[in-house]
């Protein structure tokens, strides 16, 4: 999965030949999970047709101010649509273009809603080499830098006028790259590892049955996903579940089904991480001996002696080092200070606490309601939200004292 996953992706096009690349950046962008709208220039039409982009991208294409063509024109207004973007990339973009939008006109629609966006906007120049080295040119592009536009360098290649040199616009490919790594060059846990843990243990009692509990993972993999989404590579370690991870390229997903796979598995990783966040539901118990065969029933009572499984969280917390250790607690009763307990006596760097006692938090549901605290005892609670949005508070709380 992309770090382009979800975004909004503004295009604007501007009248030059490289515009015929526009339809395979559209294309591109969708690749990788964005949304695409497309706002260009009147010249622009003359390279690629409004109805290419507008299939490519299944949006309505603004070029003008007004829907002309309608009876009642309709006014296209260039404000929402600079408010939709997450990014505004424009590509190609003319000499024309760009000295217009380092003077601040705003004679087309595409000129407009650059000056009205509020979102990063990146500049793919195409023009001619004379063109592109002239001191003119070489201000617009200090003067847009400047303004915290980002320049996507042209490359050196057979220009439209047959001459080789700089000046041709970068290839849709190399735009989205650019692209993706200045996002991830900016995102908080950028070059951070992350260790997670979700889901359930299962432990063996015969071939065909077996302890455990009714964690879904959802959890888990919702904070799996917003640590890679904020720049980290992230090791899922995953009991038993139903659930995938959607391909992404900074999460490396290891299945485990009981407490010591998951023990091993753990420690394994833990001394190459930053960050590591314990969510998963570890079976405490385990069957002191397992039986061969599936055990038949003979008796009216079967008696299975159980031992303690090896405490996961309470070993990282004996030899964590630079580590920020994050676990969880799930309580029923005494909720508040069973968790402040459980972060001295694990030498934890926060804990987050759910309980069972509040409608719609815990196990197999999608929502979560919980509690962080962090080691000073500092006590933050959120309301009952979905289980991505309880991700991104924890979150928020862990770069809160990582800041700090």
């Amino acid at each position: 999965m992309s770090i382009l996953s979800g975004k909004k992706v503004l295009l604007g096009i501007t009248g030059g030949i490289a515009a015929y690349k526009s339809a395979f950046l559209v294309r591109h962008f969708i690749k990788a999970g964005a949304s695409v709208k497309v706002v260009m220039t009147e010249n622009a039409k003359d390279f690629v047709t409004p109805l290419t982009l507008s299939t490519l991208s299944k949006n309505e294409v603004y070029s003008s101010f007004t829907d002309e063509e309608e009876e009642n024109a309709v006014w296209n207004n260039h404000v929402e649509l600079g408010l939709w973007a997450d990014l505004m990339i424009i590509a190609p973009a003319t000499a024309n273009t760009l000295s217009k939008m380092a003077s601040g006109t705003a004679d087309n629609i595409l000129l407009a809603t650059y000056l009205s966006a509020k979102c990063p906007i990146y500049f793919a120049p195409a023009m001619d080499l004379d063109m592109y080295r002239h001191p003119s040119t070489k201000q617009t592009f200090d003067k847009l830098i400047s303004f915290g536009n980002k320049m996507i360098p042209a490359g050196h290649g057979e220009l439209a006028s047959g001459l080789i040199g700089e000046g041709r616009m970068a290839e849709p490919e190399d735009i989205v790259s650019f692209v993706e790594k200045d996002i991830l060059s900016q995102l908080p846990l950028k070059g951070k590892r992350v260790l997670i843990t979700a889901g359930p243990t299962y432990e063996t009692i015969d071939p065909v049955r077996f302890i455990g509990n009714h964690s879904s993972g959802r959890m888990g993999y919702a904070l799996a996903t917003e640590a890679a989404n904020l720049g980290a590579e992230v090791f899922l370690i995953s009991g038993p579940t139903h659930l995938t991870i959607d391909e992404h390229s900074h999460i490396k997903l290891f299945r485990v089904t009981s407490a010591e796979e998951m023990y091993n598995a753990t420690h394994q990783v833990f001394n190459q991480v930053d960050v590591a966040i314990l969510s998963a539901a570890v079976s405490d118990y385990r069957p002191e001996t397992v039986a061969d065969q599936k055990i038949k029933k003979k008796t009216d009572k079967l008696h299975i002696d159980l031992i303690p499984t090896q405490d996961i969280l309470a070993s990282l917390g004996e030899i964590k080092e630079k580590q920020f250790l994050v676990g969880f607690a799930l309580e029923t009763n005494d909720e508040l200070e069973n968790a402040k307990k459980k972060l001295e006596a694990k030498n934890l760097d926060a804990i987050v606490l759910n309980s069972l006692n509040d409608k719609g938090a815990g196990f197999g549901k999608t929502t979560n309601k919980v509690t962080f605290i962090d080691k000073k005892l500092n006590v933050t609670p959120f309301e009952l939200k979905p289980k991505t949005e309880v991700a991104t508070d924890i979150f928020n709380e862990i770069l809160n004292c990582l800041n700090e």
